[in-house]
């Protein structure tokens, strides 16, 4: 292990440490998202081998539930302990487990043996993982510069997180087509060994006082307590849970039904429509970066517009062109909205809560989407797909800016204009 570093106050931005952890982080996430292409096509297939195509919606949200009500019930623990130990062997160690997860899967589909029920048991497996990973991953980029950087850091990081999505879902276009499924997962089995690799070069975070460190040792709920005291803070939260009801199950669970059923994609068609999405999330985390916090209110509004406008055209899409286009507009307004509410909220964390906090703030997304998945699978199998995207639309629209009509007036991310409650 590395010994403790000093404090990163007067390095410039970017510095090694945090270079080495992104250039890791890419390249992991990169076979992260090959495998979630790759995952939702098989789902497709395996659902129709196993005969049980007449609950096709239900089962594609399946593994998304199994993974999520496990991450509901350990991210509490998670978060505490992302706080108290090091954040950088608790991510080692899940990145050995996700390997094995990946490693089994291209095996069963390798020969031919894959059941719907082995998607959703790896899924529940995984969840495990992910209960711990999200927190320490989360917090870990803020301790990796000065405090005036975490906004860019965050930001930085985000950018990465998507632009990995114009090359992964392609990518696994590809290799679905022509070398098949299993290789999306054997590559992204390999691709954790960058990010290893990088957290084995990363510095301890800075001893903090006294008072920090006890405070460290505190209970998961301290959490709940700092967002429901800020403001700020609980405005973000709730906007990124009503991303989750109703817009992220559009994007992680129906794309793919959406695109083999409804504009009878190819492998090939699906990765370029992910490619499409996720050039859109680096166009918004690429505005972020740019954005002065007096500016973040009027960006989130417009990104809520994007994103109802968009859900709009793709249920009325029969075209791949008009169908990609769309999602680079949905995505927009997606990740500008989910890229401001996470750097206001970390922002607005203390340094010894920030673990706890990002736990909190990954309920909004955990704890909500696998009751979305399911909610959107079971709507899909009784109404057209098409009625789903247009009813989720409106939903979103309508509480997303009775939201914003609440508490938005508060959300800028300066802590200047806001004193935080302790």
């Amino acid at each position: 292990m590395s010994s403790p570093s000093t404090s990163p106050t007067a390095e410039r931005f970017p510095n090694g440490p945090f270079t080495r952890y992104m250039v890791g982080e890419g390249i992991s996430m990169t076979g992260t998202w090959m495998q979630g292409m790759a995952l939702g096509w098989v789902m497709t297939e395996v659902v129709v081998r196993d005969g049980l195509q007449n609950y096709e919606g239900l089962l594609q949200a399946a593994p998304h539930l199994a993974s999520g009500l496990v991450m509901l019930a350990l991210f509490r623990f998670g978060g505490a302990c992302a706080d108290r130990h090091d954040k950088r062997f608790i991510l080692q160690v899940c990145q050995i487990a996700q390997i094995g997860f990946a490693l089994a899967i291209g095996q069963l589909i390798a020969h031919g043996s894959l059941h719907t029920w082995h998607l959703i048991v790896a899924a529940a497996l995984l969840g495990v993982s992910s209960s711990f990973e999200m927190p320490a991953a989360a917090a870990i980029v803020p301790e990796l510069v000065a405090k005036e950087n975490v906004a860019k850091a965050i930001s930085v990081d985000r950018a990465v997180f998507h632009a990995t999505r114009l090359v992964g879902p392609a990518a696994a276009g590809y290799l679905v087509g022509r070398y098949g499924a299993e290789w999306a997962f054997y590559l992204n089995a390999a691709s954790f060994l960058a990010l290893m690799g990088a957290l084995a070069t990363l510095p301890r975070r800075p001893q903090g006082t006294v008072e920090e460190e006890q405070k460290r040792q505190g209970g998961a709920g301290e959490g709940f307590r700092h967002v429901r005291q800020d403001k700020p803070s609980l405005a973000m939260v709730a906007l990124l849970a009503t991303n989750t009801l109703f817009v992220f199950p559009v994007i992680i669970v129906l794309l793919p039904l959406y695109a083999k059923n409804d504009l009878h994609a190819t492998p090939e068609q699906m990765g370029l429509l992910m490619l499409c999405s996720g050039l859109g999330s680096v166009s918004g985390s690429l505005l972020i970066m740019a954005l002065r916090p007096s500016l973040r209110r009027i960006a989130i509004l417009i990104g809520m517009v994007l994103a109802c406008g968009a859900l709009v055209s793709l249920s009325q899409s029969h075209e791949l062109i008009w169908a990609g286009v769309s999602l680079v507009c949905l995505a927009v307004g997606v990740s500008t909205l989910v890229g401001l509410a996470n750097t206001i909220v970390q922002e607005r964390s203390p340094a010894e809560l920030r673990g706890r906090v990002s736990a909190v703030a990954g309920l909004s997304f955990f704890g909500f989407l696998p009751f979305a998945a399911i909610i959107m699978g079971v709507m899909t199998d009784l109404f057209e797909l098409r009625n789903v995207l247009l009813g989720s639309s409106i939903c979103y629209a309508i509480i997303g800016f009775i939201v914003m009509l609440t508490v938005g007036s508060k959300v800028t991310g300066e802590q200047e204009q806001e004193t935080s409650v302790n």
